[in-house]
């Protein structure tokens, strides 16, 4: 029983990870951008569910599509606005210039908010299923969580944005010859890639305490789930998510939680070895 309850911290804490990492992968797969400020992105929806709930009385659950929506346009315009610029330029160039503008979010989150830890305190209590106990809150982020995830897959399959998106990722010279406006989808796929960190930041600000020095430590886990599952699609940052999610649980629980973040990177680094697209990549994907 004990194996089956890391089992489950597992699944529910790689569902939490492949929500964070998902709109990472996708801005990396589709505008081969490493976005530094994806951490702080999810620090600022945690940030927009906090005081909401704590100034507003607005539930954290009501206000994840808001801090998602605030995100997009945030993201919209500055991709719009700034990173367009040097979108054809050398990976090196944007990762500079990503890293540069997550300096000055960071600082400004710190400086207006301080890095004193913000927590959100639901106690919705425990759930009992047949011996294993999971906190409802955690159940219930979880879910959230999935179903976002779900709902950006059937965004990218079934609508015209996602083909268009899908058509921008695959050719982009291609999909400009077939009218599709690319540094709009572009602009959108970099609005999504923050709309759902936004979202994500709220579902987390109810098990992990808000403040700016988490940034680094989101950022990280969404590098890794890449790197784990392989860029670009729903499907890779959900199984790279869920294993990370696993062997972080496990590695607790045999090895002590001082050792769960190596374990997940000591992975990352045998799959960089072994095979280096990831679990579901492609080869000679960009």
């Amino acid at each position: 029983m004990e194996i089956i309850q890391v089992l489950a911290n597992g699944i529910i804490l790689g569902g939490l990870y492949a929500c964070i990492a998902v709109g990472f992968s996708l801005v990396w797969g589709v505008l081969n951008i490493i976005n530094m400020m994806h951490g702080s992105f999810i620090i600022l929806g945690g940030y927009i569910a906090y005081f909401a709930f704590a100034h507003l009385g607005l539930h954290p659950y009501v206000m994840m599509p808001v801090a998602g929506a605030l995100l997009f346009g945030f993201g919209y315009i500055l991709q719009r606005g700034i990173i367009n610029h040097v979108i054809s330029a050398p990976v090196l160039t944007t990762l500079t210039l990503t890293f540069g503008l997550d300096m000055i979010i960071y600082n400004f989150i710190t400086v207006v908010w301080s890095a004193t830890p913000r927590r959100i305190t639901l106690d919705l209590g425990q759930m009992d299923l047949g011996g294993i106990l999971m906190p409802v809150d955690r159940i219930t982020s979880f879910g959230l969580a999935f179903l976002l995830t779900g709902l950006l897959f059937l965004l990218l399959r079934t609508s015209r944005v996602g083909r268009a998106i899908v058509a921008v990722r695959m050719d982009r010279d291609a999909a400009r010859l077939m009218g599709i406006r690319v540094n709009h989808i572009y602009a959108i796929t970099f609005g999504i890639g923050a709309f759902m960190a936004g979202a994500s930041g709220a579902l987390l600000a109810v098990i992990f305490p808000v403040t700016p020095n988490l940034i680094p430590l989101f950022l990280g886990k969404a590098f890794v789930v890449c790197v784990i599952g392989g860029l670009g699609g729903v499907p890779g940052a959900l199984v790279g998510g869920l294993a990370l999610g696993l062997i972080e649980s496990f590695a607790g629980h045999w090895l002590g939680p001082q050792h769960m973040m190596t374990t997940g990177f000591l992975l990352m680094l045998f799959l960089l070895l072994v095979k280096p697209t990831g679990l579901l990549g492609r080869k000679g994907y960009e």
